[in-house]
């Protein structure tokens, strides 16, 4: 083989080598970038590091309160909006059976209650073994005497039958308007909010009492000369609380109450509900609906 021959064989082969390796080198490259992202890509990938966290959503929590339907609930359903700006969402429980308004809430089913007035829980706690606290006073419902015969307290003839309430706190709340009335007289020293029949001393129209559960009474009254009746019960019936003949004033110690389990009174959002019902928001809103059907307490 001459000199030149040579010496071209050895650059082809040269060049060839040359070749094969600068495809190896440039597949290795290739795969170190698919396996290993570029900073850019990686920055893409992840949040920033000066991004701000996203904020949490409030928390809120649920308060189940059971009530009376007639104000009760219509009170609670006001406030619901503004308690919900506040974290609080009102679930409002209406009972058609009010006696199972405090075993419900003694069994847990319930958070709070709101439909009765301190005479009466006092009148249940013991006997039933309720360990409640009282966390506010909303509304007084000023206990009233109506009737479908009559139109005036004089019309109130010998030998009346006049229906009253059979729970004892609300009996003796009756009688003691009968008496302020001059109707009847109760013998002295009944301290205990509690008083029957059997406790009047003078009945010089010979009154005759129908006593019944509450919430017959405005059914009653066709039956009945006339019945001292609990204004929400006056209410649901859609009887005018204008046309009782006479009724409680203002000063009645029977402010519809806020119930709970004691220690759950500095819950805050037992709180939260205490403070929304005692707004002036509320109190107009029971003067404008209720007038002199429903009375606020605060």
């Amino acid at each position: 083989m001459s000199r030149k021959k040579s010496l071209f064989a050895v650059t082809a082969i040269l060049l060839v080598a040359g070749t094969l390796l600068s495809g190896c080198g440039s597949k290795n490259n290739n795969n170190g970038s698919s396996a290993s992202p570029s900073p850019s890509a990686s920055a893409s990938a992840s949040p920033s590091a000066s991004a701000e966290p996203s904020p949490e959503p409030a928390k809120e929590t649920t308060l189940k309160i059971g009530a009376a339907a007639v104000p009760h609930a219509e009170i609670l359903n006001f406030v619901k909006p503004a308690l919900k700006e506040q974290g609080v969402n009102l679930d409002i429980v209406v009972f058609d059976d009010e006696g199972q308004l405090n075993p419900a809430l003694k069994d847990g089913q319930i958070d709070a209650n709101y439909f009765q007035h301190v005479p009466y829980l006092d009148s249940v706690a013991k006997e039933k073994g309720y360990d409640f606290a009282v966390t506010t006073k909303v509304h007084v419902e000023p206990i009233g005497f109506y009737s479908d015969k009559l139109k005036s307290k004089d019309e109130i003839k010998e030998g009346a039958k006049i229906g009253i309430p059979n729970n004892p706190s609300n009996e003796y709340r009756a009688l003691v308007l009968l008496q302020q009335q001059g109707l009847i007289k109760l013998k002295e020293g009944l301290t205990t909010y509690e008083a029957t029949p059997k406790d009047i001393v003078d009945n010089p129209k010979k009154l005759k009492f129908v006593e019944a559960d509450s919430a017959t009474l405005p059914r009653s009254l066709p039956d009945l000369d006339g019945a001292i009746i609990n204004t929400n019960l006056v209410l649901e019936a859609k009887i005018d609380p204008k046309s009782a003949l006479f009724r409680e004033d203002a000063n009645s110690p029977y402010a519809n109450v806020i119930v709970v389990r004691k220690g759950d009174e500095n819950r805050e959002e037992i709180k939260k509900l205490d403070a929304a019902l005692t707004t002036p928001e509320v109190k107009k809103f029971i003067e404008d609906k209720y007038g002199v059907a429903v009375v606020p307490a605060f």
